[in-house]
This record gives structure tokens, sequence and C-alpha cells, in this order.
């Protein structure tokens, strides 16, 4: 793997045994009561989902513009992918990386499903001022502040996009998965450690897992900007970080996940993948990347192998159940715009 473009090695002198060796760091006592009340209260918030459709989309599906109100009244926005027949057999809540989000991903293989692609608080369509949509700055926000830090607000955006689809497919409960990369393959692992609706999980080299760890590896990416703060601030910087550590969280998993983690990664250090990966304690499969955040030769290889992987995975959640979009709607309690088809 090419190293020229860094000044440090981004594999870290690890080799594959000493990567599936490594252990969550030691957590605060009040963990799990930490996050088990963010998610009681979550549960309470009503998301009130509202849905417009935006086009038929020429690679397959429909495209909705969505919304959903998150903890503390924070409007999130995002995309709703609808298969084009309207036959809806499960459902996936996608996250993204710290570069935002421009659309759906089109080319996830579920095409029976309803797909809802949300926007984190502060980021892409869910832009909010003071909060900064720039990595550096965003990954800091409320840092000194372990109950408002911004993470934790991800978190509970996940919560909620999962309450929001259940608000508009009831008849998908059971039958529901969530995919998440870098930044959301984190957020995920913490959100997934508590959540119960969600029955199968991607996490795609995740980060915040061991944040020691992460904040003593030389890197690039919203890690830097910890780790600077944390030269000049370690006593705030640790005690929140550790009640954000994906691989504490990961400790709390009860579903089956499939994990993708990377041997080489400049941006998301691999030893803080392989310690998520390796506290969950329930069913998982792992996918070796060659690398993270870096392009590479068997790149495209390596990406067809895990999305056919990932379809395989994901074939335990399609409901004998089909549920027509256009049925359900309007018999709902629903703000809903949509286009309708001929049945």
């Amino acid at each position: 793997m090419d190293t020229s473009n860094y000044n440090f090695d981004p594999t870290y002198g690890y080799s594959l045994n000493q990567l599936l060796a490594i252990k969550p760091p030691k957590e605060p006592k009040d963990f799990d009561s930490f996050w088990q009340k963010r998610y009681q209260n979550a549960l309470t918030v009503a998301p009130k989902p509202k849905i417009k459709f935006i086009k038929e989309d020429s690679r397959g599906g429909q495209v909705f513009a969505i919304s959903y109100t998150s903890s503390d009244k924070f409007p999130i926005l995002g995309w709703l992918l609808l298969p084009s027949s309207g036959i809806i057999r499960r459902g996936f809540v996608v996250g993204h990386g710290y570069g935002g989000r421009e659309g759906p991903d089109f080319h996830l293989p579920f095409k029976d499903a309803a797909i809802l692609f949300p926007c984190f608080r502060g980021l892409s369509l869910s832009a909010c001022p003071p909060i900064s949509n720039e990595p550096y700055w965003h990954v800091l926000h409320d840092i000194n502040l372990k109950d408002r830090y911004i993470l934790g607000g991800c978190v509970e955006d996940v919560w909620l996009a999962v309450s929001a689809m259940l608000s508009l497919f009831p008849d998908l409960a059971g039958h529901l998965g969530y995919l998440g990369v870098s930044l959301s393959g984190g957020i995920g692992a913490l959100a997934l450690g508590w959540e119960t609706r969600i029955t199968k999980g991607h996490l795609n080299v995740p980060t915040f897992g061991h944040q020691p760890l992460r904040l003593r590896l030389p890197t690039n990416g919203s890690a830097r900007s910890l780790q600077e703060f944390y030269r000049a601030h370690k006593k705030i910087t640790l005690n929140t970080l550790r009640y954000y550590d994906a691989a504490s969280a990961a400790k709390r998993i009860k579903i089956p996940i499939h994990c993708a983690c990377a041997l080489f990664d400049p941006c998301v250090a691999p030893p803080g993948q392989f310690a998520i990966f390796n506290a969950i304690n329930c069913e998982k499969q792992l996918y070796i990347l060659e690398a993270g955040h870096h392009n590479y030769k068997n790149q495209a290889l390596q990406e067809l192998e895990l999305i056919n992987q990932l379809d395989n995975f994901f074939k335990s959640l399609v409901s004998e159940m089909e549920i027509n979009l256009y049925c359900l709607a309007p018999s709902s309690s629903i703000n809903f715009t949509g286009k309708k088809q001929e049945q």
C-alpha cells in the first residue's frame, strides 16, 4: 500500500492477529445508565415524519424527501428510497460518513426495501448553525458537556430514524436493518448497543472505537481535531469521550452484526475499528478491507464482494407480507405528499 502521502504508517504496525486481540477500554461505571436513559427518552419523542415525492430514478426506485423530528426538537432531513413497484418487504436506516451525504446510495442491492438516508444533525441537509458542518469543528461541538455532546445527538438521530420508519411502515417491525460507514459506523455501534427495534446491522470502517488509542495514534480526519483539543484540554476531553466509545457500546449489541474493518486507514485507525468488532459478543461476521479512506488497486473488487456479502447477510430481513405504501399512507396519521401509482 502506498504510504507516500502520509507522514505516519496507517497500519500502525499492527498485524491482523494483533488487531483481533485488541480489547475495549475501561468504561465509566454509569455507562449503561447514561445510554439507557437517553434511549428511553428518545422512545418518547414523536418523530412526525413528512415525505414528499421528488422523482422516479432511472436506476430503480422512487426518491422522496423526508423530514422528521429528533431529540431536542431537532429537525432532521434526508431521503427515502422506495421500490418503483410500491412493494416493500423490509426497511433500512443508512448513515453517512463525515463527508456528509448528497443523495441516496443507489448501489445498495435491497430493491424490495424502504431505505431511509438521514443526515445527522449539523451536517448536509440537516445543517443548522451554530453547529459547524465542517468535520474538524462538528466533532468538537459541546464536547465540554457530556450530556450535550454532538455525537450523542447523532445517536439519537438514528433512534428517531427508526421511530420514523416504524411510524411510516409499522408492519416493518422486526424487519429493519442498519448500515453505517465511518462516522455512522461508530454512531451505529453506539446506537445499536441499546436499540431493540433493529434486527441486523452492518458497520463499515467504524470510528469512535477505543478512544484512548484514538487520541494518541497519529491520524487525519476528525480524530486529529480531537487530538489537538485533547492536548490543551485533557480532562474535559477524556471525561466526555469515555462515554462515547463505540467499542464499549459494542459489548452491549445483541443482534447479528456484519463488520468491514480495514488493515490500513489514515483517518480511522484500524486498532479502533477492530476494537469495535472484537467487543461484539453476539453473532458476527468480518470482511477484511485492504484499506479504508484510501484508494487502492483492489478497491472495486472488494466493494463488489462486500455488497454481495451484505445482500446475503440481510436476506433474512425479508417479510412474507407485502406492504404497499400507497394503500398504507392514506390510512395513517402521516403527512404524506406523494405520487400515486396505478394499482
